[in-house]
């Protein structure tokens, strides 16, 4: 079994509280736009990290981590992508690989806005652990927790981090 943090959105902020809620995680996934290659850093130094660079993601950032991220985790295909839309409106950039080689699991960011979803569809998860820092329109901090095992997502919780 595999305990995930999944966090998306801090341009540049990262909480305190964050070490906390990881805390038991085995590994911490960064849906995109992280702001700072430090913060991505201070990350990895507390658990492994996978990521995704975001749009407003430099060089730096884009130099280590991918646009889409194709993995597997415990059975379970994962794909993340910062910007990938949700069921029923994927961005084009995403929506022929979500058809042609659906994941079990599909993780963006972007939007600033909480998801979980059922692709009924394609039949997979969709998350979105909306944004983790202080820029945008959002009006609370939110990021998810959750466990995977024998190909099944177990234990998903909403962590509400403060407002933004």
């Amino acid at each position: 079994m595999m305990r995930i943090g999944l966090i998306s959105d801090t341009h540049g902020y990262l909480d305190d509280a964050v070490f906390k809620h990881f805390d038991q995680c085995d590994e911490i996934w960064h849906a995109g736009d992280f702001g700072t290659i430090e913060l991505a850093d201070k990350l990895n130094s507390f658990k492994p990290l996978r990521g995704v660079y975001g749009n407003i993601d430099g060089r730096d950032i884009r130099s280590v981590y991918p646009e889409k991220n194709r993995f597997v985790c415990q059975g379970i295909t994962v794909l993340m992508t910062h910007i990938g839309g949700y069921p029923g409106k994927y961005d084009p950039r995403i929506q022929e690989e979500i058809q042609n080689n659906p994941p079990g699991l599909f993780i963006s960011g972007h939007s600033h806005i909480l998801k979980v979803m059922s692709d009924k569809k394609a039949n997979f998860l969709h998350l979105n652990p909306g944004a983790a820092g202080k820029h945008g329109w959002h009006k609370v901090r939110t990021l998810l927790r959750f466990s995977i095992s024998e190909q099944k997502i177990y234990n998903l919780e909403v962590v509400e981090l403060a407002n933004r």
